[in-house]
């Protein structure tokens, strides 16, 4: 048996302006931007990676952001809801903060004990702030976010399902335990310190999820080189159809879609974003992988400007 998930290795959203999205996470939530590149099944797309300092598994909120996209439907068979870690005494903060931006967010309530603050980003992706006194001190970026009330990373996903039986049992096999619930919501627990948690929520009545602007495209687990190739089989065991192994040079890759219709990846934690930059030029040009650099006068060309270097100034 492969070792267990530790949790999140990152999100990845459909967004709609890219100069927008680049603006939001890093002036407004205070993310870095890790890596400017592009989607590698579309080239016509940026893919635009955020996170702590040096991107580190567990922190990295990405997108595909589609100029002119439609809006999505969030609902079931669908990551809905998004949640970074902060820590316990940065609520009023977070608030106030929101509030000055103009962001779209909801006064903070308790959910399984820990104090929540429900937002929306430009797109109307759901996302939450999820205030822990256990959160770690990671590894805060230098910018418009005081380090000591920086987003940490992600503290987990809630899945939107019509039956929760199929993806529970996944979750268990890949090391998640159902640790509380409340009325239709049950809560599974990894061992790591940064996305450890998957919220799955049932309900056999709700609406099916569309893709589009403002919704999840997938969420990806951290696991190892050396245990990749068992989790694939594990996958297969389970009656899923997974991908081979793909190459995604800061990672490798295999996407299953789950049986409750959510696209799961399995990503390397090796060999990360500094494999092709250094850390302090982290997002500051278009990185591109080996097999696309002949077609970069190409690529550029067809991109819309963005702000260069790593902050979104």
């Amino acid at each position: 048996m492969p070792s267990d998930v530790p949790g999140i290795h990152h999100v990845t959203a459909i967004a709609s302006d890219p100069s927008e999205n680049l603006e939001f996470y890093t002036r407004t939530l205070g993310l870095r931007l890790v890596k400017r590149s592009v989607n590698q099944d579309d080239v016509s797309v940026y893919h635009l990676f955020y996170g702590d300092y040096g991107g580190s598994p567990g922190t990295s909120m990405t997108f595909f952001p589609y100029e002119g996209a439609q809006q999505g439907q969030v609902g079931t068979g669908q990551v809905s809801t998004t949640a970074f870690l902060i820590p316990g005494e940065s609520v009023g903060f977070w608030v106030e903060r929101l509030a000055d931006a103009g962001v779209d967010a909801d006064d903070p309530r308790e959910r399984f004990g820990d104090t929540v603050i429900p937002f929306r980003d430009p797109d109307g992706l759901h996302l939450e702030l999820v205030a822990r006194e256990d959160a770690p001190a990671g590894d805060p970026p230098d910018g418009p976010v005081p380090d000591e009330h920086a987003i940490r990373g992600f503290f987990g996903v809630t899945l939107s399902l019509e039956s929760a039986e199929p993806t529970a049992d996944l979750l268990e096999t890949m090391g998640f335990r159902e640790t509380d619930s409340e009325r239709h919501c049950r809560r599974y627990e990894a061992d790591g310190e940064l996305g450890y948690v998957v919220d799955v929520y049932e309900d056999p009545q709700a609406q099916r999820g569309r893709p589009g602007a403002g919704t999840v495209h997938h969420v990806a687990f951290q696991v190892t080189r050396e245990d990749q190739p068992e989790w694939r089989e594990m996958l297969t065991s389970h009656g899923l159809r997974p991908t081979e192994i793909i190459d995604r040079k800061w990672f490798e890759s295999v996407y299953a879609r789950t049986k409750g219709g959510v696209l799961f990846e399995f990503a390397t934690k090796e060999p990360g974003y500094t494999v092709d930059e250094d850390i302090e030029e982290l997002g500051q040009r278009l990185v591109l992988p080996e097999w696309l650099e002949d077609r970069r006068d190409e690529i550029e060309a067809n991109l819309p400007a963005l702000p260069t270097g790593g902050s979104g100034e």
